[in-house]
């Protein structure tokens, strides 16, 4: 989908339509969910903190946050999908993978029904890519936004690779972008002239899977469900904390909250960790790890000691507690829970 959170409230609000929109939290101490491509022109994105996207873009309208909605409009979206493909792999609530295998029409024919049907259906647009992979098409899904679709075709994958940046590769991030720079390698067609064994032992597993990405090669299939691995809540505070006392109570509530979710949602999971994340004021920020099969406020409590520790005395502007789920070998599909 095409800019989600904001395109549905531009169609709810007909008002804004032309204008820089955004959905993210109110007040200074916000960050944005998602921006349109009218904000996006000013540099507005996605994990911005308000008031520097405010300071890019001054006529920028930052719309609450309206997950119910969404949710819904995505549900709406799924039903279109389950038109053609009982095989689809969600990636968040608007995001997913279609297997579209098993139909006699062309890949280019069903992205085009597809995404005419949610238009009329919803009001909002979305752009497809069409491949014999996830990898690929997840690629070529970016190709033509917003509102267009863009398909590579098997003959087409060794040049199509060739020219492709490396950094549009899942799981190459700007450190991962540099430290291949170091190589000489920019592009995917450099990478491919990397040996396998020299990728292996400058980062083991990780590097025998960027060889087959760089070529197109993708195995992965598309799976209807999939494991969460952790659950987790984050609150941006509307005032510095200036204290770990001050912290610990904000603590409190969240290790509630995701004690309850778990209880609700998750009863059946075993829990690996216990997780502590701070943001400080700087905007740097660490996250702290302990092995622990239950929610246990002391461990809590140590690992924000710890974390805050590392800030050097700074203040804190967002924390975060969670849990990160064991493995569960003898039962891979499990439901994704889209929230």
């Amino acid at each position: 989908m095409d800019c989600f959170y904001a395109a549905i409230e531009v169609r709810d609000h007909p008002e804004l339509e032309g204008k820089p929109v955004a959905v993210g939290g109110s007040g200074r101490r916000g960050v944005l969910t998602t921006a349109n491509y009218v904000a996006r022109k000013f540099g507005c994105r996605s994990a911005m903190p308000g008031f520097k996207a405010l300071e890019a873009c001054p006529d920028l309208i930052i719309m609450p946050v309206r997950f119910d909605v969404y949710r819904e409009e995505s549900r709406r979206v799924r039903e279109i999908f389950k038109r053609f493909s009982e095989v689809i792999e969600p990636l968040s609530l608007d995001e997913a993978y279609l297997d579209i295998s098993h139909l006699n029409s062309s890949g280019r024919a069903v992205a085009w029904e597809i995404r005419n049907m949610i238009r009329e259906e919803t009001g909002l647009t979305a752009s497809a890519g069409i491949s014999s992979n996830k990898l690929l098409s997840k690629i070529a899904s970016d190709w033509r936004k917003p509102d267009g679709q863009f398909e590579v075709g098997e003959d087409e994958v060794a040049d199509f690779m060739r020219e492709l940046p490396v950094k549009r590769l899942s799981g190459v991030g700007k450190v991962m972008e540099e430290k291949l720079a170091v190589l000489g390698v920019k592009t995917c067609g450099d990478l491919q002239g990397v040996e396998k064994l020299v990728l292996a032992e400058r980062f083991g597993k990780w590097g025998l899977e960027l060889y087959e990405l760089c070529r197109g090669l993708d195995e992965r299939p598309v799976r209807t469900s999939r494991i969460r691995k952790t659950l987790s809540t984050e609150r941006t505070l509307g005032e510095n904390a200036e204290s770990v006392e001050e912290l610990w109570e904000y603590l409190q509530e969240q290790m509630k909250e995701v004690e309850e979710d778990v209880q609700a949602k998750h009863r059946e999971r075993t829990l690996k960790s216990l997780v502590v994340k701070l943001k400080f004021a700087d905007f740097t920020q660490t996250t702290v790890e302990r092995a622990k099969g239950v929610i246990d406020s002391g461990v809590y409590e140590e690992l924000l000691r710890e974390a805050w520790s590392r800030g050097d005395g700074k203040s804190v502007r967002l924390i975060g507690a969670g849990v990160r789920f064991a493995d569960v070998k003898e039962d891979p599909q499990m439901d994704l829970e889209l929230e």
